[in-house]
């Protein structure tokens, strides 16, 4: 796996649990990306994030506009960015359903670091060859 590609570019995280999205920005930052963290989707689609990151962590339940909401949006809007969720509500039906719409992976909380990680560089190993010419 070529660490270079992998680890390059922001991984967004978006979770409204403080001390989850701390943990996980530092996890990101020891495993070489560039965390950015969000406390909703709104806060995260009010900036300039979408623009920079290369992949998202993502909770399925937040307030305001969930992460089901948020994966839907970005869909239409950035259609490729890689979508890596975390949930402690959550089902298979759900995690099949999230699946097809595009997600990269589903993970249940609480989440070892080490399968985020391979997680999200699997994830962004695929959206680098899907933008091989």
């Amino acid at each position: 796996m070529d660490e270079t590609v992998t680890n390059a570019g922001v991984v967004a995280i978006v979770d409204d649990d403080e001390p989850l999205r701390e943990a996980l920005g530092s996890v990101m930052k020891a495993a070489g990306f560039s965390p950015r963290t969000f406390a909703s989707a709104e806060e995260f689609l009010a900036g300039d994030a979408r623009d920079d990151t290369a992949c998202l962590v993502l909770d399925v339940r937040l307030p305001g506009m969930s992460g089901i909401e948020l994966q839907r949006h970005l869909s239409r809007t950035n259609g490729r960015l890689p979508i890596v969720f975390v949930t402690a509500h959550g089902d298979a039906m759900l995690r099949d359903s999230l699946m097809r719409a595009g997600a990269a992976a589903f993970l249940y909380k609480p989440v070892r670091s080490d399968a985020l990680l391979k997680e999200i560089r699997r994830a962004l190993e695929q959206a680098s060859a899907n933008n091989q010419p």
